[in-house]
């Protein structure tokens, strides 16, 4: 029996999906370990869906600290919100 896919809180509760595309991914590590000696026991696949898996994982993290800092740990100061959507649509 296949086990079944690991997901992050965030994924679970919100639905997420895959964000990386495995293929990209896949030809980026080919590239970057080309100087690097990957063990023989270490499936490329496997090594593929597991730094995706990590990197989706510490998106979502990087995602919920900004959400807190942007909106001030639940105290948004929304003067300086308006100011940044000032500078972001008007650039």
């Amino acid at each position: 029996m296949e086990k079944a896919p690991e997901f992050s809180e965030y994924t679970i509760k919100y639905g997420g999906s895959k964000m990386l595309d495995r293929q990209t991914v896949k030809e980026f590590l080919n590239e970057e370990l080309e100087q690097i000696e990957v063990g023989a026991d270490i499936s490329i696949d496997k090594l593929v869906e597991v730094f995706c898996k990590y990197t989706e994982d510490d998106y979502y993290e990087w995602l919920k600290d900004n959400f807190r800092s942007f909106f001030n740990h639940g105290r948004p100061d929304w003067n300086w919100i308006k100011g940044m959507i000032e500078k972001y649509t008007t650039e």
